[in-house]
């Protein structure tokens, strides 16, 4: 039996941070219907806890016909020293209404100490806490952890244990992501295979940015390493030079790597713009 790739798109939350691009709710409605005919298991919506229009989104995308995707909203962890269940982006996150969540915190501990500024301890907590809320909502949460391959790189035992905290939360996904693109597609692959050998039977996805220009091949080789879901974005649209472009991934997965990742006849409305 071929094995299935899920396919996550974060082209209207994590694509609109390019330059240049603004969508109105309408727009980001109806991107989504395109993005569901397109047979795409997920789509990640926005960010409710950043601005009243992405509020607006989750609202009246509850009343779209949608027959295959799973609305997705995105969020932070809860801030250090406070409950998640107070937490104002945690809350705005499980008011936003998705079956599904996706979570970002801390992998580095470069980040842990200068940029939340709190210790190693704290950091296992508002990942671990964060998670168990929107779990205990009824909530599927994807745990993506940011700047995962600069973290272990640097200290691959604390990276692990920030994965294991989100476990222990109650992560169904997590995600290791290359936040400033610039992981060459070796190490990449090596270090999602340790990962994948590190938590047995834990589904593991893959999220690349394009700073130089590898996104791509990164999550190709993330795949190769054990990775069974690809996140990024149509046409590669990002901050900075972009995110892993979809355009390019999902047919590279169907064509010449033997996986299935779209429903049947679905490839073909797949074209760069």
């Amino acid at each position: 039996m071929t094995q299935y790739i899920s396919v996550y798109d974060t082209t209207l939350r994590d694509g609109t941070q390019r330059e240049g691009i603004s969508l109105s709710v309408e727009d980001k409605l109806k991107v989504t219907m395109l993005l569901d005919d397109l047979g795409v298991d997920y789509i990640e919506g926005g960010f409710p806890g950043s601005n009243p229009k992405d509020v607006i989104y989750f609202e009246r995308v509850r009343s779209l016909p949608l027959k295959h995707a799973k609305i997705t909203a995105f969020g932070m962890t809860c801030r250090a020293g406070v409950a998640a269940d107070v937490d104002e982006n945690v809350l705005a996150l499980a008011n936003a209404g998705t079956s599904c969540v996706t979570v970002v915190g801390k992998s580095w501990l470069l980040h842990v100490t200068e940029v939340l500024r709190t210790t190693p301890e704290e950091n296992w907590r508002l990942i671990r806490d964060t998670l168990a809320y929107l779990k205990g909502l009824g909530r599927e949460v994807i745990y993506d952890a940011e700047h995962f391959f600069d973290g272990y790189k640097a200290d691959s035992e604390y990276a692990l244990t920030t994965l294991r905290a989100a476990l222990e939360g109650g992560a169904d996904n997590i995600t290791l992501c290359d936040t400033n693109g610039g992981v060459m597609y070796w190490e990449l692959e090596q270090i999602v295979r340790e990962v994948v050998q590190a938590l047995p039977g834990v589904p593991i996805g893959i999220h690349t940015h394009n700073d130089s220009e590898l996104g791509v091949a990164n999550t190709l080789a993330g795949v190769r390493g054990g990775a069974q879901m690809v996140q990024g974005t149509i046409n590669g649209y990002g901050e900075r030079c972009g995110n892993a472009n979809l355009c390019s991934i999902i047919p590279d997965l169907i064509l010449k790597m033997g996986y299935d990742c779209l429903p049947d006849g679905k490839l073909a409305q797949l074209s760069f713009v």
